[in-house]
């Protein structure tokens, strides 16, 4: 069986002497040394100022919405996981639906103006499949109508823009480090700003809004992670160069194997500037009716892709329906490949050729 992914794992040992130490110490949560030595770690590692360990993605966007004081209207896109709408639902806030650009897949710019209203308060735009948003156009319209932005970063960890990580952008980024992700721990998801008061106000939400042990600095809401996750962490950045650079093979090889065939398929357009991370493979097909068609045909053969993402989020039966026909369209005829860091070349060949049979033959 070929799944669509499969947890990185570091060697055993490495993880267990890190069991080791914290059966030693007795301490498992509640911001143990471990976790703050992930923080640091990654700060180093991803250049960046400031940024939380929290217990998993959702959450991260859920206390991004709360520190920003969002509770009205804000856009969004309609082609991400169920989780970035949710979490605005979820808050009490109301998801606008800007298209998507039909090569980036992402938010489109050029549409969000026309959505703005008195009450709108936020952007929260996705960079999907690790791929960044236009982030420079989004930054001006949000200056120009004073708004906040959000960026749902999930697919992010190691996606560069400019030189620099694309957790740099927006008033607060958003990612995930769940099982699934290239970077995890096992569960897990974090916050980054640069604006060390915004911090603050999160650190506090994190943590039931613990002010020492006897005050509270407002409501909060329990958002930390474990030692046995951060663990994890620790261990998987130590292989992240290697884990990024195996993604990035097996993604030239399904290139070479699918894109001179003749198959009418597209991948998303990677934004100028950007050093992508290839976190995910998408490839978008003709029409469904293929897309659906390569699907059984490859799970025939006991290989799994995924429909991701569908259905487009406007669908979802507690949103208010907009018209979103670029993302309908694209979520109808969209499949990511199996990729993760065991994959062999022989699997990535035995795909292609039951998605080039499928097509041509069928």
């Amino acid at each position: 069986m070929i799944p669509v992914t499969k947890p990185f794992l570091p060697p055993k040992v490495e993880y267990d002497n890190l069991l080791q130490g914290i059966w030693e110490r007795n301490w498992l949560t509640n911001n143990g040394p471990l976790v703050n030595d992930l923080e640091l770690s990654l700060k180093r590692y991803l250049e960046l100022p400031h940024l939380l360990f929290l217990s998993n993605g959702t959450i991260a966007i859920q206390i991004a919405l709360k520190a920003l004081n969002v509770t009205k209207e804000v856009i969004t896109t309609p082609f991400s996981y169920v989780a970035t709408t949710s979490s605005l639902v979820w808050e009490g806030c109301k998801p606008i639906f800007v298209d998507i650009d039909g090569k980036s897949l992402n938010i489109d710019p050029k549409k969000i103006e026309k959505a703005i209203t008195k009450d709108t308060q936020a952007i929260l735009a996705t960079h999907c499949f690790g791929n960044p948003c236009d982030v420079d156009a989004i930054e001006t319209i949000a200056k120009k109508h004073d708004l906040k932005v959000i960026y749902d970063a999930a697919h992010c960890f190691g996606t560069n823009y400019n030189g620099g990580s694309i957790f740099n952008y927006g008033d607060i980024s958003t990612t995930s480090f769940h099982a699934t992700k290239l970077f995890h721990t096992i569960e897990g998801g974090a916050v980054f700003t640069n604006d060390s008061l915004l911090l603050k106000k999160m650190v506090y939400l994190r943590n039931f809004g613990h002010d020492g042990s006897e005050q509270f600095n407002g409501v909060g809401i329990n958002g930390k992670n474990s030692e046995f996750h951060a663990a994890m962490g620790v261990c998987n950045l130590k292989h992240i160069k290697e884990i990024l650079a195996a993604r990035k093979a097996q993604s030239e090889i399904y290139d070479q194997l699918l894109f001179n065939k003749k198959l009418n398929i597209v991948k998303p357009k990677i934004l100028d500037g950007a050093e992508f991370n290839y976190a995910y493979y998408p490839v978008v097909f003709e029409n469904e009716e293929i897309a659906l068609n390569v699907k059984a045909t490859l799970e025939r053969g006991k290989v799994f892709p995924r429909r991701y993402f569908y259905p487009s989020l406007s669908d979802l039966n507690y949103v208010t329906k907009q018209p979103t026909p670029i993302a309908d369209d694209i979520a109808s005829r969209i499949l990511c490949l199996p990729l993760y860091h065991s994959l062999s070349t022989q699997e990535q060949e035995l795909i292609a050729r039951i998605i080039i049979r499928t097509i041509k033959y069928n």
